[in-house]
């Protein structure tokens, strides 16, 4: 595996260890940004699980390698949710969805770099 890889994988994990633990714990701000995208409060939750089982999965592809393709196609999916829902369900500035954008990016490259 790849030092890259490696780095990536630290990063997604560290990135959605906090994003998850804000949808489980329903902070205010996530909370504020749930009710602006007009989801329901379940869907939160379930999106909280969701990127926690996706780290459970980066920290298992330490072990098991070929997990992370499709952990990083399971981020893409969520990263494009998250930037649809930022530009177009809530309307938000643009720079609301950069960090979305930057999770985006390094999924894409984990996926070319571990296929």
């Amino acid at each position: 595996m790849s030092t890259l890889v490696v780095v990536i994988q630290i990063i997604l994990a560290g990135m959605f260890s906090i994003s998850s633990f804000m949808k489980l714990k329903r902070t205010p701000s996530m909370v504020q940004h749930w009710n602006e995208y007009r989801y329901p409060m379940w869907f939160l939750t379930l999106t909280g699980l969701g990127e926690l089982a996706g780290v459970i999965a980066l920290l298992a592809g330490f072990l098991f390698p070929a997990l992370l393709p499709y952990v990083g196609v399971f981020f893409v999916a969520l990263m494009l949710g998250a930037i649809h829902a930022h530009l177009f369900r809530a309307k938000h500035r643009p720079v609301m969805a950069v960090n979305a954008a930057f999770m985006l990016a390094l999924s894409i490259v984990m996926i070319i770099a571990t296929w």
